[in-house]
Formats: C-alpha cells, structure tokens, sequence
C-alpha cells in the first residue's frame, strides 16, 4: 500500500512541475512572447521588462520543465517553444481564467471600452470576407513575428511605422488588426490611431496561438 502511495505521490508532484512553471506571470508572457516565434534573451528581455539576468533565470525554469529548447545561431543563443502543445497550453490556461476570474475580466474591459471595438467571433465570415478583400487584416507586430507566422490573407504593418504607412491602407473597408493575443496592446493602440485618422478599425483578441488552437479552415502560416 505504500509503494502505491510513494509511486501515485511522484506522478502527481512530476506533473505539478508544470503547474509551478505557469505559476510566475512573468513566465507566463515570456510564454506567450515565444509563441510568436524564437527570440534571444536580449529580445525577451527588453519585451518583459525586466534584466537580462532574471530572464535567463526565467528562461532556465522553462528548460529545466521541457517548455522551451535552445539553438546557438552564430554569436546569438535563440529560444523557442519546445512544442506547439506548450502553446496550446497557454491559451488554454488563460481561456480558463478569463472565463472564472471576474477580476480579469474586469482588467480585460480597459483593453476595450467601447462593445463595437472587438471583431464578432465568427472566424469563417471574417475569413471569407479577408479573402475577397472586403476587409483588410492587419498584424501589427513585429515584421519577424508576421514571417514567423500569422493569420491568413494578413499585412503586416508594424505598429511602429504604421503612421508613416497608412498611405498603404484603403480607406473604403474596415481594418481589423491584430498582435499578439488577448493580453498585447499594440492592436488597440493601432485601432485608437487609424480611428483618429478617419479609418474604420477593429481589434481582433486573437493572436497566432489562439487562432491555432481554437482551429479553422484557414490555417495559421505563410499566406498570401
């Protein structure tokens, strides 16, 4: 009986050694930072806001867990999820949360105020409609985060340079922008800004690992 006991007590503290990875918030962005694709400490670093050495430390509790792997590329050091599970996970996890937490949803209503900010969840009709150019779809992350992956039939116009381009973008369709997922806020900051500019703007919540795993017929990858 107590070497049933011992073996059911490993298995269960072997599987909490995931829960305790996903415990720390600022793992929990970096997370959601490598689900756009494989960056350096420096780059993961200056997104979380916190040094170069308490990423690394971050960074070693996801390794030491199997979440993420590295690869040297010249003089650079790249990390990336070990599997897309791990960011299915993610989504999973903060999907929960929004759903239970009423704090969090609370927290969630400053990134949109307004009930006409958000795109309907209806990823088909928006597809189609991207598709047959009726609206344009927008990713306003970073020019390495489009070619890493990104939503079908999007353009990419980082948010940084999207007041000197906004010549490129029609004024006669709507405009549905997007970045990293429900948490990042550079897509509301790029609807606030084509608003003021006379354009009709949208924040889509989804972001790559959310549109991955909740799954479609137009698949997250290289589209044109």
């Amino acid at each position: 009986m107590n070497n049933a006991r011992n073996i059911k007590d490993l298995l269960y503290e072997q599987v909490a050694r995931i829960g305790k990875v996903f415990s720390s918030p600022k793992r929990l962005e970096l997370i959601e930072l490598l689900c756009q694709g494989e960056k350096t400490v420096e780059i993961l670093a200056r997104e979380t806001s916190i040094s170069v050495k308490l990423t690394s430390a971050h960074l070693r509790e996801l390794r030491m867990a199997h979440l993420v792997e590295t690869e040297r590329q010249g003089k650079n050091i790249y990390y990336r999820l070990a599997d897309k599970s791990v960011a299915d996970l993610w989504v999973q996890i903060h999907t929960l949360a929004e759903e239970r937490l009423i704090e969090l949803q609370m927290a969630l209503q400053k990134i949109a105020t307004q009930p006409d900010d958000l795109v309907p969840s209806d990823r088909e009709s928006l597809m189609k409609a991207a598709r047959k150019g009726e609206v344009v779809v927008l990713d306003v992350r970073p020019t390495e985060e489009y070619l890493a992956a990104h939503l079908p039939f999007a353009r990419s116009i980082p948010l940084e340079e999207l007041r000197q381009r906004l010549s490129e973008l029609p004024k006669d369709r709507s405009i549905v922008a997007y970045c990293r997922g429900p948490y990042c806020l550079m897509a509301k900051d790029a609807v606030e800004l084509l608003r003021q500019e006379g354009y009709t703007a949208l924040h889509l919540r989804d972001g790559v690992a959310e549109w991955r795993l909740l799954g479609s017929q137009y698949d997250v990858g290289i589209h044109g």
